[in-house]
């Protein structure tokens, strides 16, 4: 997991650097050339991308730089984690899901993937495998039983 997130990063990074070195410089000259800057929408709309490319680098080098300091190795391979892989059940209405617990900027719904952040995500944080939980959604209360648990050291093959 933290491979392809460091990928995706990766690989955003280096879309946005070409678009900052390579792209952004050729938009602001044309629109340069169209003349007058205080009224020109194709050279304001340039600089505006520049700086949100800009900011958006700045934010995923700091994303790389969090995931660089994951000691997988330090993380409980009996808990509830980042990166973890959870069956839940609903005690109430017998429903099951699978989840896997993502930072937010890696969130899928569609691939089951939940924040830490987010309330499901901090109500199973360091709950084990067998354990229920209850969990304070928007709906109200719920309460689940941790019916199967993977831990990203389990996953990643450091455990017995």
């Amino acid at each position: 997991m933290l491979n392809e997130i460091r990928e995706k990063l990766e690989s955003e990074i280096e879309a946005l650097i070409t678009e900052l070195n390579v792209e952004l410089p050729d938009r602001i000259s044309k629109a340069v050339e169209l003349g007058d800057l205080r009224e020109n929408a194709e050279y304001k709309s340039a600089l505006e991308r520049q700086q949100f490319v800009q900011a958006r680098i700045g934010q995923l080098s700091k994303r790389m730089s969090d995931l660089s300091k994951i000691d997988v190795d330090a993380m409980p391979s009996d808990r509830v984690g980042f990166g973890s892989r959870v069956t839940i059940v609903d005690v109430e209405l017998r429903e099951e899901l699978n989840l896997t617990l993502v930072a937010g900027d890696f969130m899928d719904l569609e691939a089951g993937h939940v924040s830490l952040e987010s309330p499901i995500g901090r109500g199973l944080l360091g709950a084990a495998e067998g354990q229920d939980v209850t969990i304070e959604l928007p709906r109200g209360q719920r309460r689940f039983q941790i019916k199967v648990l993977e831990t990203l050291p389990q996953q990643l093959g450091l455990t017995d």
